[in-house]
């Protein structure tokens, strides 16, 4: 692939949209990112790493009020950086990590808004991944041990926090197909398909870019 694509991966819990960005960046030999990122942003910033799992994909604890009061200062800039608070300011640090990360080489970014910190990067391609409940409850169950009584909710929860964290840290909608380019079903799919068809994509993304593979 010589043209340089950064696949950004957002994804509903338990619809394998991890395995999908480990299996595309495998399959094309490029950089793989999702807790590396924090890591890299810790060591950036010379903050704790705790810091940053603690805080990873969810939404400042203002959110309740900002909704109430219709003040979003991630986007308004109303808030000084100091003022603002701390899951803000990781996320900001997370953001400057993921724009260094992408002006370097072709990679996978996994979550972290990061198709929308990088709206304005023509060399970005956006994918959403999801599954019908009943496939991510037996994800859920299989693969992250969860118990079957609880998997439901479970997914449910984690589905609601990320979309919590997406919509206030951008102007877009989480899971909206209409938010990407491209939304896969892996349950039809499976992890290889969904990762013949990303690519499949990459080549028309490329030409419409007037480039080629």
């Amino acid at each position: 692939m010589a043209d340089k694509v950064i696949y950004c991966i957002g994804r509903q819990f338990g619809s394998g949209g991890r395995k999908v960005g480990e299996a595309l960046a495998k399959k094309l030999g490029i950089a793989y990112y999702d807790k590396e990122l924090l890591t890299l942003a810790s060591k950036d910033s010379g903050l704790s790493e705790s810091l940053f799992h603690n805080a990873d994909e969810k939404p400042t604890s203002m959110l309740l009020y900002s909704l109430v009061m219709g003040n979003y200062p991630m986007r308004t800039g109303a808030l000084g950086y100091n003022e603002m608070p701390l899951n803000d300011q990781l996320f900001l640090i997370t953001s400057k990590t993921i724009k260094k990360v992408a002006e370097k080489e072709s990679c996978v970014i996994i979550g972290r808004c990061a198709d929308y910190v990088l709206r304005d990067n023509p060399d970005v391609i956006s994918i959403f991944i999801h599954a019908p409940i009943e496939a991510r409850v037996k994800r859920a169950v299989e693969v992250y041990e969860v118990e079957k009584d609880k998997a439901e909710d479970y997914c449910l929860k984690n589905d609601k926090s990320r979309a919590n964290f997406y919509n206030y840290y951008s102007d877009q909608k989480w899971g909206m197909c209409r938010t990407y380019d491209l939304s896969l079903d892996s349950s039809l799919l499976g992890i290889e398909g969904c990762v013949d068809q990303i690519i499949n994509f990459t080549e028309i993304h490329n030409k419409h870019k007037g480039n080629t593979i």
